[in-house]
């Protein structure tokens, strides 16, 4: 439960840095940023559910490069 409430808290503190507006002719990298994000999310949750800790600590920032790179275009 404790790293359920890390995870909200910290999804609390940087979920208002998507609310930066792109301009005019934007392109979806906004709404894509926040699917992955949320993607990344659930596949940490089961990391740390299935092997445990110290595979969420090597498996959360190989997420995380992941999801940034699939990320398209902006």
């Amino acid at each position: 439960m404790r790293l359920v409430l890390s995870l909200l808290a910290g999804f609390a503190v940087w979920v208002p840095s998507l609310a930066w507006a792109e301009g005019a002719g934007g392109s979806y990298r906004g709404i894509a940023s926040m699917y992955y994000t949320l993607m990344w999310v659930v596949l940490c949750y089961g990391l740390y559910d299935t092997f445990g800790k110290k595979a969420l600590y090597v498996g959360a920032p190989l997420l995380a490069i992941g999801t940034y790179l699939m990320l398209p275009p902006g």
